[in-house]
């Protein structure tokens, strides 16, 4: 009997206890001559690194994921001010004295110790050297000449760490700035209608700069097993993790 109530009781136990692995963030090391980077999936346009104890947030929402056991940041980077990209009382919650952020101009109007970052421009932060590239729709309107991320306003970011390049591209299409790019070997690509790209524009641009690993981002219901399809054979590496 006391056998049958112990088995009863666990039982209970496994259907009551919730299963808090569903909703733990995705974590992929990469190897660098600066040591293995970790990237943290948070959810959507929002991701972590972490390399060594330096901690950098990309485009930090609350509502993208829980931050409850992520640390605080050494570097923020923000691509641009829409609400699902900038989450300026979830900045204030990762700012500690010395972090530093890096924005595009209508986000530094947003948080004023954010230091602008221009397409083309270059800063260094803990020997990590950051590039800004332009992010902007060159189909996708909101209405005839208002497209949806207008060129010269947002960016996308390059970092460099270690012998390897990252980049994060932000609300973008397949620009000629980005099919452009030498020498990714990671690219976060965004990938939802009618805001950014379909998967046959992610795949133009990714056969254009050929990055080692493709992880599309901010992708929503978008079917992300046809992007697959279209680089399957080309040597590019397409890595899905939970970014709707």
């Amino acid at each position: 009997m006391k056998a049958i109530q112990l088995f009863s009781t666990l039982i209970l136990t496994a259907m009551t206890v919730p299963n808090f692995s569903q909703n733990q963030t995705e974590v992929d090391r990469i190897s660098t001559s600066a040591g293995d980077v970790e990237i943290f999936f948070i959810g959507h346009g929002s991701l972590m690194f972490r390399t060594g104890g330096y901690v950098i947030h990309i485009d930090p929402v609350r509502s993208s994921g829980s931050y409850e056991k992520l640390p605080e940041a050494d570097l923020i980077l923000v691509t641009h001010e829409h609400y699902d990209h900038l989450d300026t009382s979830l900045i204030k919650k990762l700012k500690k004295t010395l972090t530093v952020m890096f924005g595009n101009a209508a986000s530094a109007e947003k948080v004023p110790w954010s230091q602008v970052m221009k397409p083309g421009d270059v800063r260094t932060a803990a020997g990590i050297k950051i590039e800004a590239v332009a992010a902007y729709n060159l189909v996708n309107e909101r209405s005839k000449g208002s497209p949806f991320h207008p060129k010269g306003v947002g960016n996308g970011y390059i970092l460099t760490i270690g012998d390897k390049r990252f980049y994060a591209a932000g609300d973008t299409e397949n620009t000629p700035e980005m099919k452009a790019l030498k020498d990714i070997d990671v690219a976060f690509l965004p990938m939802n209608l009618p805001y950014t790209m379909t998967p046959e524009m992610v795949a133009d641009a990714a056969k254009a700069f050929r990055p080692g690993i493709l992880y599309p981002y901010h992708f929503g219901d978008t079917d992300t097993d046809k992007l697959a399809g279209l680089l399957k054979g080309t040597g590019i590496e397409v890595r899905i993790r939970n970014m709707k």
